[in-house]
């Protein structure tokens, strides 16, 4: 059985935080930001594409935020994109460069890299969803004879809600990007990602899918797998849930026996389908 994969040392971010300093803010769009992080000592952390930090604004409080950057940059500054939404977000989109932050992490699973291997692969990111694909979609770029055909599908409400587009045209991959509600100077695609995924010419049995967005668009993406033969062990998903500890101990984001901070954040669609099922789960 596919499962998502456990990165060594996953699951020794402790309960307390290290100190990184901000090397630099990137504006993504008008209300998304990366942050580049490196430790105040020694190396940056090692991680697995699909892993979470907890990051600590002092004086506002802690937010599971997935990590954005290449995975194989060794040495390189730890990237975080996050989007403005409460609180904590908007302490840590007031932080400059050379101010500091707690980081605990990393924490969860990861997107089955190595499951995928010598297979065709399929991204389909919806929005802030896109920035948590974004190591796998590295990942795979950098180890690009590893797998077989490669595609990335991304979905937005807007143009301007269209994360890291600068970067997107350079992919050596086939690449489809749509927008919900397009502008007059759009010349893209139109319309929710989801159809779009009915229309691929997909080898059901060699096929490795991996999605991250808006529970609904989540949603109907796996239904239009599944309906061209996929196997629930072949998708996967990353579930975004209230995390507040990391490690499974308050149970802020359990869902039936499951713990998204620690046996997710990505599963296997095998795993989650009775809740997929639920309406309003």
């Amino acid at each position: 059985m596919s499962t998502p994969e456990l990165a060594i040392g996953s699951q020794q971010g402790s309960l307390l935080p290290e100190i990184y300093r901000v090397e630099e803010v990137i504006p993504e769009t008008h209300d998304t930001f990366t942050l580049a992080l490196i430790p105040q000592e020694g190396e940056p952390m090692t991680f697995a594409p699909g892993q979470f930090n907890m990051l600590y604004a002092y004086g506002a409080g802690e937010s599971a935020i997935s990590i954005s950057g290449d995975p194989d940059l060794d040495g390189a500054s730890i990237l975080h994109t996050i989007r403005t939404a409460g609180t904590v977000t908007s302490a840590l989109r007031g932080l400059r460069p050379g101010d500091s932050l707690g980081v605990r992490g990393p924490f969860g699973t990861s997107w089955p890299m190595e499951a995928a291997r010598g297979k065709d692969v399929i991204f389909i990111g919806g929005g802030i969803g896109l920035a948590p694909l974004r190591p796998a979609i590295y990942r795979t770029l950098n180890r690009l004879e590893r797998y077989g055909r490669v595609r990335v599908l991304i979905g937005a409400r807007r143009p301007r809600d269209l994360l890291f587009m600068n970067e997107i045209a350079g992919w050596p991959v086939e690449t489809l990007v749509s927008v919900d509600r397009a502008t007059e100077r759009w010349r893209g695609h139109v319309g929710v990602v989801t159809p779009y995924v009915r229309n691929l010419e997909i080898d059901p049995g060699n096929t490795v899918a991996m999605i991250c967005g808006p529970e609904i668009m989540m949603r109907y993406a796996v239904m239009e797998l599944l309906n061209h033969g996929m196997r629930p062990k072949d998708i996967f998903i990353t579930m975004e849930r209230n995390m507040k500890c990391a490690v499974g101990f308050c149970g802020h984001c359990q869902l039936g026996s499951e713990f998204i901070c620690k046996d997710g954040p990505v599963f296997s669609y095998e795993t989650m389908q009775f809740w997929f099922a639920q309406r309003e789960f």
